[in-house]
């Protein structure tokens, strides 16, 4: 009966034949797709209200940038940090950013860009909302929002102490922007 009622379902379009197609989404050259240990996640980006972000993220990813890099810094409740090539949370591109900050709430799955206390020192780090943390609105540039995969995220080591530095953190596997992807 279940076999029969997922096939109806498959041909009226309400569920897909392949459990790990990505959904359609609306505008490839500013949807991410990042691979994680457990799956993938799709974040839609925001050039609408943070472009220089959007186009520094998406030359950084076009480069192979993010392959492979450490998230260094999870605070379970919190948000899953990365973008450091080093790996501790001191290190980036070598690009500052200016602010732009925004009317995007920083809720759950919201990608955001790290920075020290200088407002403009965003470069390549970003972390992404576990949970809401409107805490942080209009302090951080919100960039884009995880509309796939956010299990996958949930599933990030977690850190330990109140920093939330990961020891033997998890990483990503690869980041592309999805019109690059064949």
């Amino acid at each position: 009966m279940l076999k029969i009622l997922c096939s109806v379902l498959v041909s009226l379009g309400l569920l897909s034949a392949n459990a790990n197609a990505r959904p359609n989404v609306k505008d490839p050259e500013n949807t991410l797709v990042m691979k994680l240990k457990d799956g993938e996640v799709l974040i839609e980006m925001f050039p609408d209200v943070a472009p220089e972000h959007v186009k520094r993220i998406k030359e950084l990813v076009r480069q192979g940038f993010y392959d492979g890099l450490k998230f260094h810094r999870v605070i379970d409740g919190f948000m899953a940090q990365t973008g450091d090539p080093q790996g501790t949370g001191m290190g980036g591109s070598g690009k500052k950013l200016k602010a732009e900050f925004n009317n995007k709430a920083h809720r759950r799955g919201t990608v955001s860009m790290a920075r020290a206390n200088d407002p403009n020192s965003a470069d390549s780090q970003f972390f992404i909302c576990f949970d809401n943390a409107t805490f942080l609105d209009r302090q951080y540039t919100v960039w884009g929002q995880v509309i796939s995969g956010m299990q996958y995220v949930d599933k990030i080591k977690r850190g330990t102490g109140s920093n939330g530095t990961v020891h033997g953190p998890d990483t990503i596997i690869s980041l592309k922007v999805l019109a690059d992807v064949k």
